[in-house]
């Protein structure tokens, strides 16, 4: 749960920061919150969720 909050947190404030340099308009925000939708939705959520916790349980292995 920890590390969904997380990553949902970290695309939120990676939204806001391309929203104001223009790199992302709400049209091109707004696809994309309705593809994460849609995504939850299918058979392929389990494994989507599996490869962000595999990727977040390598990350925070790592040494500085």
């Amino acid at each position: 749960m920890a590390v969904s909050i997380s990553v949902v947190l970290l695309m939120l404030i990676l939204a806001v920061i391309f929203l104001r340099n223009g790199g992302l308009k709400i049209s091109h925000a707004l696809v994309c919150v309705l593809l994460g939708f849609f995504l939850a939705g299918t058979s392929m959520a389990p494994t989507i969720h599996d490869g962000v916790g595999a990727t977040a349980d390598l990350v925070s292995g790592l040494d500085p």
